[in-house]
């Protein structure tokens, strides 16, 4: 019994000690220029529905929940956040090329295809970002919409990748 007590105040002590290790915020200021609305004509449906189930995540404007606020659940949060936001930043959309922007609008209906978005993992605790069928839909016609007005727009070889 000893040992067992030792053992469960050791973790305690560790847990407390790890509550001052936090990591850095994934917030930044958004410059309109620069979101993905800049680049692409977007409704306003399609904008609340990805407001509401990707943006924490893939944006600026990630609203952090209350546990974000206990180690070592922060970490994994921002650890995530961060790997997100390098695969796709709403808040950054329009700063990247032509063609990483005709790309990512295919990876998006993908990934909702697929199921891999928005997370399981996620939506373990934000019911409220699960996708409807409907909801799938209507970002996939946007994405479809979206991709075929830039290439009525630009060049052919602008937006596709290049096969050597």
């Amino acid at each position: 019994m000893k040992i067992l007590k030792r053992i469960l105040l050791g973790l305690a002590v560790i847990f407390v000690v790890i509550q001052f290790f936090r990591p850095a915020r994934h917030i930044a200021e958004v410059n309109p220029t620069h979101e993905v609305t800049a680049a692409v004509a977007m409704p306003s449906d399609v904008q609340d529905i990805i407001r509401n189930s990707c943006y924490d995540c893939h944006s600026n404007n990630t609203r952090y929940p209350w546990y974000a606020e206990v180690m070592p659940a922060g970490w994994f949060l921002a650890s995530h956040i961060k790997d997100a936001k390098q695969g796709l930043n709403f808040s950054e959309f329009a700063t990247g090329s032509l063609r990483r922007q005709y790309h990512k609008l295919e990876e998006i209906s993908e990934q909702i295809e697929e199921g891999e978005m928005p997370l399981p993992s996620y939506l373990i605790l934000h019911r409220d970002a699960e996708l409807t069928a409907g909801q799938k839909e209507t970002l996939h016609r946007w994405v479809e919409e979206s991709r075929a007005s830039m290439k009525a727009r630009y060049p052919a070889d602008s937006l596709e990748r290049r096969r050597n």
